[in-house]
């Protein structure tokens, strides 16, 4: 084969790595394929499956002749009314359906979506730290500056927006927040949530809450949106998914709700960008928001399962761990001597099989921990957090 070396990349993906869960799939392949049997408790990708209901609405759609065209962007209109139905039932927050909301193929797509039409290069976006990956790489792809705001755990992993320089404040076109948090499982007390709407409207900046895990709470908490706050539509816009919600992660069925000119603004730039989903998935989405949502505690109370044997093992392991009261993941500090996550992740996955996350991928001040993901199954997260007590022993 010739050697085209003309062919480059663009300078804004010039310096980009693969995402760090490509990588980890190539590595456990290799394992697997020497003998090894491996337990991913690595990406937050559910095990469980959507209730019958939704599957039922699936298949029924896809044998009817007239649902296998190009579906209008965006979500079609009964999807978009099921994502006002889903606002108005869950959060008591009315939206109008077409104007302020817009259906997503997953939400990490509006994510990365939402830099691409606020940001001119030289803007400042505010990601928190540690957080998920995509918030920093999509501010670089836009060619914004990124000003990482720290997340620690003697505050509650709460962020301090008095210690945003003025200068930053300035410049900021985004800031980026998301409760229930990924990776440490915190959530906001609602204080916050108007703190952080007073800040945004003062300044004027866009908040993005990206909150795919209100509906997976433990011990009766019930996680709010930041769209119940007074005035949160003037500056903000929250990201909402049915994959962790619904079990639905490779559905790719996601949504945008606030600002209307924001939400404006991500349609048409999904114009150029897609051709919206599958019509039958679309209605099986609308079966998920609009259907009965009791499934979901017991649901919830597997994962409350899953995270106790993980909590109560890794603190015997020598983890400094607290209980999350919601999300899917569980966020561990390191035994005392070790510091390095992704040396340590990385000697446990080849020398027990166990497959954690680094807490580094998710930035600097995730150094030190690493993240346990409880979408597995509950017997193969007890043989994990086993092997794990045993290896370090």
């Amino acid at each position: 084969m010739k050697n085209y070396s003309f062919i480059h990349p663009s300078d804004r993906i010039a310096s980009f790595k693969p995402y760090y869960f490509a990588t980890l799939s190539k590595k456990i392949l290799t394992l697997q394929e020497k003998g090894v049997d491996i337990i991913k408790i690595d990406m937050g990708s559910p095990d469980l499956p959507p209730e019958p209901f939704i599957i039922d609405k699936l298949t029924e759609s896809a044998s009817l002749p007239n649902k296998h065209g190009y579906t209008p962007m965006g979500g079609s209109p009964e999807f978009r009314k099921a994502i006002s139905y889903y606002y108005e039932n869950r959060f008591g927050v009315k939206v109008d359906p077409m104007t302020e909301t817009v259906g997503l193929i997953g939400s990490k797509e509006g994510l990365f979506h939402l830099t691409q039409v606020l940001v001119n290069p030289g803007d400042y976006v505010i990601v928190p730290d540690p957080g998920y990956p995509v918030y920093s790489a999509s501010a670089q792809i836009a060619g914004g500056q990124i000003y990482k705001l720290p997340l620690f755990s003697e505050n509650g992993f709460i962020p301090d927006l008095t210690s945003i320089p003025q200068d930053v404040i300035e410049k900021t076109k985004i800031i980026w927040i998301n409760y229930p948090n990924n990776p440490t499982g915190a959530i906001a007390p609602f204080s916050f949530f108007e703190e952080i709407v007073a800040f945004a409207i003062k300044n004027r900046i866009i908040i993005a809450h990206d909150a795919p895990y209100v509906d997976v709470c433990f011990d009766g908490y019930v996680a709010p949106s930041l769209l119940q706050v007074d005035g949160a539509k003037e500056v903000a816009v929250e990201f909402n998914s049915l994959s962790k919600a619904y079990n639905m992660a490779g559905w790719r069925l996601g949504m945008a709700v606030g600002n209307l000119d924001v939400i404006g603004y991500i349609h048409t730039y999904k114009s150029q960008m897609d051709s919206s989903q599958f019509a039958p998935v679309i209605d099986a989405g609308i079966a998920a928001l609009t259907g009965d949502q009791a499934w979901l505690t017991k649901r919830n109370s597997i994962y409350q399962t899953r995270r106790d044997i993980v909590v109560a093992g890794l603190k015997k392991a020598g983890f400094i761990v607290d209980a999350p009261p919601a999300a899917i993941y569980v966020w561990a500090k390191l035994p005392s001597g070790q510091t390095d996550s992704m040396e340590f992740c990385n000697r446990l996955l080849e020398e027990t099989g166990v497959s954690t996350t680094p807490g580094l991928v998710y930035g600097q001040y995730g150094e030190g921990y690493l993240r346990v993901s409880l979408g597995t199954s509950t017997d193969r997260i007890r043989e994990a957090i086993d092997r794990i007590k045993n290896w370090i022993k």
